[in-house]
């Protein structure tokens, strides 16, 4: 009822805007009736905004760097594999698989930074 009532001023709803009061008088939002599945919606909000993040920070590797950081932390649908699967699929060495990781994790790091990203 609050949204079609409401329907004149704009379609944009937020997770925080008020839908009613429950029975003791307190003020009830829309994120607290959402039903979710296994994991909070806040926590799923979350992490789809830091995969996009990520995302956006992979463009900044070269094809090599982002192969080996999507197949080494399982990104984007994909299994995770060892240093050692990786070095096998690429036909380099582990270390030299290393190296690449370690440069690229830097790169991100870097640019995360540079985003205004704090821990």
């Amino acid at each position: 009822m609050y949204f079609r009532s409401n329907k004149k001023n704009n379609n944009n709803v937020s997770l925080n805007d008020s839908i009613g009061y429950d029975k003791d008088g307190n003020e009830i939002n829309l994120i607290d009736v959402i039903k979710s599945n296994n994991t909070e919606l806040t926590e799923f909000l979350h992490n789809k905004d830091n995969l996009d993040k990520l995302n956006k920070y992979l463009s900044v590797l070269n094809e090599r760097e982002k192969e080996i950081i999507i197949k080494r932390y399982g990104l984007f649908d994909n299994d995770e594999f060892t240093q050692k699967e990786i070095s096998e699929y690429l036909n380099i060495s582990r270390s030299y698989v290393s190296r690449i990781e370690k440069r690229a994790i830097t790169k991100l790091f870097r640019e995360f930074k540079r985003d205004g990203g704090e821990f």
